[in-house]
């Protein structure tokens, strides 16, 4: 997992780089490399944290 993605906490808001048209995202869980996040315009989504780095989203 990247050492971003290791700092992401549930209730984070984040955004997938790769997938911009997703909106900003909340993470519900990060376990073992694998991050549950909630995007506003693609729902609930499993990362695996080996192969996307979340970017943090600061002003909400």
């Amino acid at each position: 997992m990247t050492e971003l993605n290791t700092l992401l906490e549930p209730g984070m808001l984040v955004e997938n780089p790769a997938r911009p048209d997703w909106g900003v995202g909340q993470v519900q869980s990060n376990i073992g490399g694998r991050i549950t996040v909630n995007f506003r315009e693609e729902g609930k989504v499993v990362i695996d944290g080996n192969r996307v780095t979340l970017l943090p989203v600061l002003d909400g």
